[in-house]
């Protein structure tokens, strides 16, 4: 009996190393959302260079978050929630790595907007980043604590996200038109937008691993809002 509870103790531990280093992923991703939108806003060239070299940190530890779940599942052989606990942690890794890429693109796209004139249709970019900011921290936050409920009301956000996506394409869309001289920039705005687009369908998949992890059951998909780019989307 002993054996058995080191055994039971030392898996404990090991995947509450492996779920604070998801933690840290998260938040470093949370981070970049937030520092690459500042970036955008203030065209601050050295931040978005900052927000970029962030980037290697999160791919760091999604490489050792991999090893670490990968051993643990070797020697401990873990089974049903605890099996499911360790596979969502290797999968969510990977979903954030994603999110810190599309970040880490949205940075990249600062200096290529530093001589826009005109900041009309920037204005809807700081609050979509804001809901995909707080729906990437309620999956974090459901995770950590196997919240089925935050994993649902994190899915339930998305809606929000895709109504800010449709609003600022047709913003854009409208704004090329009448101002010509501005496709270039609008075309990169319209890609931020995409990416934080993205970013909450990211956040919504990491909440249907933890509804999973937390109950074994399959969270049921919700209808994705039409994509303007599309064709045939409504």
């Amino acid at each position: 009996m002993a054996t058995t509870g080191h055994t039971v103790k030392a898996f404990d531990s090991d995947l509450g190393q492996i779920r604070g280093l998801v933690s840290e992923m998260g938040g470093r991703a949370e981070a970049a959302i937030t520092a690459a939108i500042q970036a955008l806003s203030r065209i601050d060239l050295e931040a978005a260079a900052m927000v970029v070299q962030e980037d290697r940190k999160i791919d760091e530890l999604e490489a050792e978050i991999e090893r670490s779940v990968l051993r643990l599942i070797a020697l401990r052989a873990p089974m049903a929630d605890d099996l499911r606990d360790a596979v969502a942690a290797l999968k969510i890794s990977g979903v954030i790595e994603r999110i810190g890429d599309y970040a880490k693109n949205i940075a990249k796209r600062v200096p290529l907007l530093a001589e826009m004139r005109s900041s009309e249709p920037m204005a809807i970019l700081p609050a979509m980043a804001r809901s995909v900011s707080d729906m990437v921290r309620g999956a974090l936050d459901a995770y950590a604590a196997r919240d089925a409920a935050g994993a649902v009301a994190v899915q339930e956000a998305d809606r929000h996200v895709d109504d800010f996506y449709n609003s600022l394409f047709r913003t854009l869309l409208t704004y090329m038109m009448e101002n010509p001289t501005s496709i270039t920039e609008s075309a990169h705005l319209l890609f931020i937008a995409k990416n934080l687009e993205r970013i909450g369908d990211h956040a919504t998949n990491i909440a249907e691993m933890v509804f999973f992890a937390a109950t074994g059951e399959q969270l049921i998909e919700r209808p994705r809002g039409g994509d303007p780019l599309t064709p045939g989307a409504e």
